[in-house]
C-alpha cells in the first residue's frame, strides 16, 4: 500500500520548451490537484479519450504536466466528506477526470467527492474498470433506447464498433436482456469472439448500411448503438425502422455527420445524444447498480478483458488510436 507522504508512480504527459513527451515517473502528493477525497488507485481503464490525451494532436489536455486516465477504482485513503471513509471502495468516471483534472493513471488520485460512486455489490474493483467509461456509456445508450420504447419484439439492434469498448459492452448487455444483436466490425477474424459475446450475427460496415437508394434505405434496424459517428452514422440512419432510435456516443470515424432530414421526418427516427461525462448523479448511481446486477456484461467480462501494468500503457494508447484495440484493457496499479 502506498503511504501518504511517499512518492508514487504516475504516467504523465509533458509539453514544454523541450517538446512533447510522456512516460512513467515518480511524483508527490503536492503534484495532485485539490479534492476532498484521496484514493489509492487499484485499477484504471484504457479509453479512446485517453489515447487522445497521450498525443499533442488529441487536443484533450490544456495544461501540462498532466496525468491522463478518465477512469479509476480503488480504496479511500483520506476523506473530508462524511459520505466516504477510509478503506471504502469507490470508482470514478467522467466529469473532468483525465481531461481537466489529474486522472487515474497514478497510484494515488485526489478527486472531488461528488464525482465518486461507491463500488456496488456484485462488482470487484477490476470488473468496475473493465466496464469503465466504455461500459457505462453502453449502459447509458441502452437505457436511452429502452426509455424510447425499444423492446426485443421490435427487431434487431445494430451495434457499431463492436470490438471496441462501448460496442463489446453493448453487445453483452443487450444479448443478456434478450435482444437480437447484430454486431458491426471492420476487423477480420473476430466473428467468433463477437458471437461468444452474444451477437446473433456479425456483419461488415458496408452490410450495415444496407442497399440505400437516395435518402432512405430498406428498414432493417429497430435501433442502433453507435459509438462510431462520421460516415457510419450517415449511412445506418437511413435503414432504421419506423420509430426507431440511434444512440450516438462516439466519433472514432469522425465528428462530422452528413445526413438528410428524411429518416427523421418520414420514419420518425430519433437521434439520441449520449453523454457519459456529465450524466446526472442519480442516473449514474442507478446504472452502476444495474451493471452490477441484471445488466452485468458477464460475457464481455469473461472474454474481452486484458490486464496490463502501468509501464505497458504507452503501447496500449497507441493501439487504441490506431483502431487495433479489441475489447477492454485494464491497467493494474496494485
Amino acid at each position: 500500500m502506498v503511504q501518504l507522504g511517499e512518492q508514487f508512480k504516475a504516467f504523465r504527459v509533458h509539453k514544454d520548451e523541450h517538446g512533447f513527451r510522456s512516460g512513467v515517473e515518480r511524483i508527490s502528493l503536492s503534484d495532485l490537484p485539490d479534492g476532498d477525497v484521496t484514493v489509492e488507485v487499484c485499477y484504471s481503464g484504457v479509453n479512446y479519450k485517453d489515447g487522445l490525451a497521450s498525443t499533442p494532436e488529441g487536443k484533450i489536455v490544456r495544461k501540462y504536466p498532466f496525468i491522463p486516465g478518465i477512469d479509476l477504482a480503488g480504496e479511500v485513503i483520506e476523506s473530508s466528506d462524511a459520505r466516504f471513509k477510509k478503506d471504502d471502495l469507490v470508482l470514478c468516471t467522467g466529469y473532468g477526470l483525465g481531461v481537466s483534472h489529474e486522472g487515474g493513471y497514478a497510484e494515488i488520485a485526489r478527486v472531488p467527492s461528488e464525482w465518486l460512486v461507491p463500488l456496488p455489490d456484485g462488482l470487484t474493483l477490476k470488473e468496475a474498470m473493465a466496464i469503465g467509461t466504455a461500459g457505462f456509456t453502453a449502459a447509458l445508450s441502452v437505457e436511452r433506447l429502452l426509455a424510447n420504447g425499444l423492446t426485443p419484439e421490435q427487431g434487431p439492434v445494430l451495434v457499431g464498433g463492436a470490438t471496441g469498448g462501448v460496442g463489446s459492452m453493448a453487445v453483452s448487455i443487450l444479448s443478456r436482456l434478450g435482444y437480437e444483436v447484430i454486431a458491426v466490425t471492420g476487423k477480420t477474424g473476430v466473428s467468433e469472439k463477437l458471437t461468444a459475446l452474444g451477437a446473433q450475427k456479425v456483419i461488415t460496415r458496408e452490410e450495415a448500411a444496407g442497399e440505400t437508394k437516395g435518402v432512405l434505405g430498406k428498414e432493417l434496424w429497430a435501433a442502433v448503438v453507435d459509438p462510431v459517428g462520421g460516415s457510419f452514422t450517415s449511412q445506418v440512419v437511413k435503414s432504421v425502422r419506423y420509430g426507431g432510435s440511434v444512440a450516438l456516443s462516439g466519433l472514432t470515424a469522425g465528428g462530422g455527420v452528413e445526413t438528410s432530414v428524411y429518416p427523421y421526418i418520414l420514419r420518425g427516427v430519433n437521434l439520441l445524444g449520449i453523454d457519459s461525462v456529465f450524466c446526472p448523479n442519480n442516473l449514474r448511481l442507478k446504472l452502476w447498480q444495474r451493471l452490477a446486477g441484471e445488466w452485468k456484461p458477464e460475457s464481455a467480462l469473461s472474454q474481452m478483458i486484458q490486464e496490463y501494468d502501468l509501464d505497458q500503457l504507452p503501447e496500449l494508447l497507441g493501439q487504441i488510436l490506431e483502431g487495433k484495440a479489441v475489447g477492454r484493457s485494464v491497467i493494474s496499479l496494485k
